[in-house]
């Protein structure tokens, strides 16, 4: 059953629950708080070698072989109940560790996660029928999924992914972002006690104590990993399909917003605001630049402000741009690019403003607004941040372009806020993104507050799109020739 949460309700179970949790306060990880327990319970499934737990996601992929789907689906309810009961925990646990994302939304996310992703219904047979007999086609498991879990929605991940893949009827083994190990391997917890309750083995998905570059490289190369599952950014993504295994990439992007003319201004400025300052803009399919006509840019800017946004001049933007970018200098090659600093990544817009000097103590500010052309840095990076530059432009045709462009080609997700049928038409056609959004913030793509399943794993770069628990199989035919058709 769906729970429908108001931010008060939200809030008062966080009080609640944190009233224990270290005081309330965010705190590093302690012996009491890590990767292998938390408050003094030992986490389940989470071993100190990769190896181990590789043997451990061995033995639960035979554990799911030999359940029924009835038995299987049992476990993922269980799973369910369990993500909707501790998702303040792990919201709580999530900002505390990596210092990112609001806790009432990243409670919210793990509600839409318990609710709304896909179980064992996305699995479905094909038969055809013909004079030669009858073909049935199956959704089959891999095996053992090796899958990397990033540190913006970690706990989400891990348990999106555990009901997919455990649907699919696979054993997981996890390797979580080293930024987040406690959160995620919660969440690996989480997954094996609800298992324990619904009367499956005790370790169902396992994970590491200590997650490496080394620990992933053992995962590659592990004889019993049959398929790569990444939700990260491009340097981890680019590793997994390199590792010459089957794997499903789902990377970074930059997603665009075009505002017409034609569009419900008032709305469109309440929406992008709710969909860009959502969890701080982690989300990768989260608003980050906007292209708005020029005849409604500032009535499309006072509605965002009337809705949170607080706006900076555009001196004050390159002020802080000199603070949320920072160079990085690759190892091998030596070149020096831009990239955001890991101390601004998700952090609250208050938080931003004050490092430029701004100080507004104001419980209704969500997000910073500037005004830029389109080279500005904003523009160009994503930024993951509730920074949110506005470009003025001419027309539709400027628009696109322009969107295009600073989409950089990732085909991860685009909005647009119009009443054109031609103009969201066009421009669909044109970012060919997997998600584009049509007058709506931009969550409703993943499916809260708009139809379809979620996920926290879109696989652009490798095609599946929003995954589910079929994106985790294969395909096997059983073919009786001559044989079983009764027409």
């Amino acid at each position: 059953m769906a729970i429908n949460w108001t931010e008060a309700q939200i809030e008062d179970v966080i009080a609640r629950v944190i009233k224990n949790l270290n005081g309330g306060e965010p705190v590093a990880p302690t012996a009491e708080w890590d990767g292998s327990q938390y408050n003094g319970r030992k986490y389940i499934g989470v071993y100190a070698d990769m190896n181990d737990a590789i043997d451990a996601a061995t033995e639960g992929y035979k554990a799911v072989r030999a359940m029924s789907l009835e038995e299987r689906e049992r476990v993922i309810f269980a799973i369910r109940d369990l993500c909707r009961k501790e998702s303040p925990i792990m919201a709580k646990l999530g900002v505390s560790e990596t210092k990112m994302g609001r806790v009432s939304h990243k409670t919210a996310k793990h509600i839409l996660v318990a609710d709304k992703t896909p179980g064992t219904a996305d699995i479905v047979a094909q038969a055809k029928t013909g004079d030669y007999g009858l073909t049935l086609t199956e959704m089959a498991p891999f095996g053992v999924v090796g899958s990397i879990t990033p540190s913006t929605n970690p706990s989400e991940t891990v348990i999106c992914n555990s009901i997919g893949m455990i649907a699919a009827g696979n054993g997981v083994v996890f390797n979580p972002h080293p930024n987040a190990i406690a959160t995620s391997n919660y969440a690996v917890d989480l997954v094996n006690r609800a298992c324990a309750a619904a009367g499956g083995p005790k370790v169902l998905v396992a994970s590491v104590i200590k997650p490496t570059l080394d620990t992933a490289q053992i995962m590659y190369k592990h004889p019993n990993i049959r398929l790569l599952v990444c939700t990260g950014g491009p340097g981890v993504v680019k590793s997994v399909l390199s590792s010459g295994k089957k794997a499903i990439g789902a990377g970074a992007g930059n997603p665009p917003v075009i505002v017409d003319d034609t569009a419900d201004i008032k709305k469109a400025g309440k929406d992008i605001i709710d969909g860009c300052s959502f969890d701080n803009n982690l989300p990768c399919i989260a608003e980050k630049e906007v292209f708005a006509f020029k005849n409604i840019a500032d009535e499309l800017m006072s509605e965002m402000q009337k809705n949170g946004a607080y706006k900076i001049t555009l001196e004050q933007a390159n002020e802080l741009a000199k603070i949320v970018l920072v160079d990085s200098k690759n190892p091998k090659t030596g070149v020096v690019k831009k990239t955001v600093s890991r101390d601004c990544v998700g952090r609250d817009a208050a938080v931003l403003l004050g490092k430029i000097g701004i100080h507004i103590d104001d419980p209704e500010l969500r997000c910073i607004i500037c005004e830029t052309d389109f080279n500005h840095p904003f523009v160009q990076h994503e930024l993951m941040m509730p920074i949110l530059p506005i470009v003025r432009v001419n027309n539709i045709d400027e628009a696109i372009d322009l969107a295009v462009k600073a989409e950089h080609g990732c085909r991860h997700t685009a909005h647009m806020h119009s009443k054109n049928i031609d103009h969201l038409t066009r421009f669909a056609r044109a970012v060919e993104t997997t998600i584009f959004v049509k007058n709506a913030p931009s969550y409703a793509g993943i499916g809260f507050g708009g139809e379809g399943h979620t996920t926290f794993t879109i696989a652009g770069p490798t095609g599946e799109g929003l995954t589910s628990a079929r994106s985790f199989t294969r395909f096997r035919r059983c073919v009786m020739s001559d044989s079983f058709r009764i027409i």
